[in-house]
């Protein structure tokens, strides 16, 4: 399987602006620049959409674990917050910290956090990144 996006760029780095769009058409040519990647200018940038895959494949990935343990989430509600930092030879992802929210009917609370710790290795996207990977849990 093969997923596609893309990104055009014109210009120098501060005053540049680049679109981004993705093969299904969610995003189609949406605007990113200087501003919307180290201050807080209108439009998306690379680290907002790895927070967003990072998210979305973390909880697809816990609904599998706590499939195979038993139980099924009434939802899953995750917050990706990915830390770009600077570093001796530039700018690095650092981190990515996930706040969860789930709500399980019945759940087993052992099994809960052992699916977490499963979901948080495994998801592929938590596979990409080269940066610590944590999770704050909370059980409704």
């Amino acid at each position: 399987m093969q997923r596609k996006a893309s990104a055009v760029w014109q210009g120098g780095l501060k005053d540049g602006k680049g679109t981004v769009s993705t093969e299904s058409g969610v995003l189609k040519q949406t605007q990113y620049s200087f501003c919307t990647r180290f201050e807080n200018g209108p439009g998306t940038n690379p680290e907002e959409l790895l927070a967003a895959a990072h998210a979305g494949c973390f909880t697809m990935a816990l609904s599998n674990e706590l499939g195979n343990a038993g139980m099924v989430p009434k939802k899953l509600d995750a917050t990706a917050t990915i830390s770009l930092e600077k570093v001796a030879n530039g700018f690095a992802i650092t981190k990515s910290h996930i706040d969860l929210v789930a709500e399980i009917p019945g759940a087993d609370k052992a099994k809960f956090e052992a699916a977490v710790k499963a979901a948080e290795t495994g998801c592929p996207v938590s596979k990409l990144f080269k940066a610590e990977i944590t999770v704050s849990a909370k059980l409704k």
